[in-house]
């Protein structure tokens, strides 16, 4: 298979879809992998590692996508990139289609197949492509909520830690997964006052084993969500539904309640966010307010970290990958957790949550490749 990793053109956006390692594995699988001049540049990467590698480098985003039979990308592909996709080519990225309607009809029309990372499930129920990035996602908005929190920033004034004779920033996360786990460690880490909100009680079991006391935890009702939010310095939005739009758990008029130069950090944005103010930013634009509150809502806060991030990411993605290579939509059709994945193919939704959450038909990926 002719595999193509075009460089990424989302604002701010340094990682890439292949590192050079990664494509010296498909070439040992007997693929040709075709990379856009300078794809690699923000991961320190230039042509040289690639051809290096096997890699054969063509000099426009066109060149790969009309050549490649299966696309790997990091972030959903913009519009300038919708009219390039075509029938009969794989595309595997990041989509996050269900606030995004626009993308939604950009693929459906044309016709490509289009894999998810953050739908693509494992034998424990988790989901694997989407982790790393997760990790790194949840990390990043306690370093982003600590530098917002910041009085020239915009917020409080209140350093996170404290200092001795001085209370810690309070910190409640909403969320207890893999994105609220790791933010939760960097928080404490940092010396805050840390609360975690989640409606699991074996996972909240989970999280105060993990701790060992240094985290609150608590069951997430209405009552709890509020108290934490109003007392907060710095709220973490760490809620995943899979595929489907993040609930909004955080009303416009909650943060009235809130203190004045508070910061939340939507974690939950490529979903739609689960904050009633919250809306899309960018690495350029990061924050902006409502009513006092300052909000951090980057959609793609782990491309400021693209050495860290692209590697994991590659960890993660690059067996699913090579499967798809291999076996095209048999690999699909034959592995249930790349089943998962599958979001469009052929101008029709095959992911539940998506189709709901944008009023479309659900077709069952067994029925929309013809699966016995």
């Amino acid at each position: 298979m002719r595999v193509g990793c075009p460089k990424e053109i989302k604002n701010h956006e340094y990682r890439v879809g292949l590192t050079p390692g990664s494509v010296r594995e498909y070439v040992a699988h007997g693929h040709e992998v075709i990379v856009e001049t300078k794809a690699g540049a923000g991961i320190g990467a230039d042509d040289d590692a690639y051809r290096a590698a096997g890699a054969r480098i063509v000099p426009t985003a066109k060149d790969v996508f009309e050549k490649a039979d299966m696309i790997v990308k990091v972030k959903e592909p913009q519009p300038t990139e919708w009219t390039l996709l075509r029938e009969g080519q794989i595309l595997y990225t990041y989509l996050h289609l269900a606030p995004d309607p626009e993308q939604t009809r950009g693929l459906l029309n044309s016709g490509v197949t289009a894999v998810a990372y953050e739908t693509v499930t494992d034998e424990r129920g988790g989901l694997p492509l989407l982790a790393p990035m997760s990790e790194v996602a949840g990390r990043l908005a306690i370093q982003a909520g600590a530098t917002s929190l910041q009085k020239a920033n915009g917020g409080r004034g209140i350093l996170l830690g404290g200092v001795p004779g001085v209370l810690p920033a309070k910190v409640a996360i909403i969320g207890g997964g893999v994105v609220g786990l790791h933010a939760a460690k960097m928080a404490t880490g940092l010396g805050a006052d840390v609360t975690i909100l989640d409606r699991s009680i074996p996972r909240l079991r989970q999280l105060d084993d993990i701790f060992n006391g240094r985290v609150h935890t608590r069951y997430s009702t209405i009552d709890a969500l509020e108290e934490e939010v109003f007392s907060a310095d710095l709220v973490i939005g760490a809620v995943l539904i899979p595929g489907a739009a993040a609930p909004k758990l955080v009303t416009r008029e909650m943060l009235s309640g809130m203190k004045k130069g508070a910061v939340i950090v939507d974690v939950a944005i490529d979903q739609g966010g689960c904050f009633e103010t919250s809306h899309a930013t960018t690495h350029s634009e990061p924050t902006f307010e409502v009513d006092g509150v300052v909000h951090y809502c980057v959609a793609n806060m782990p491309g400021a970290v693209p050495i860290t991030s692209t590697h994991a990411l590659n960890n993660a993605t690059l067996q699913h990958g090579l499967q798809l290579a291999d076996r095209g939509l048999k690999a699909i059709a034959e592995d249930r957790h790349l089943r998962a994945g599958l979001n469009v193919h052929k101008g029709r939704i095959t992911n539940a949550p998506v189709a709901e959450a944008l009023g479309y038909d659900v077709h069952a990926p067994e029925a929309a490749l013809n699966v016995a």
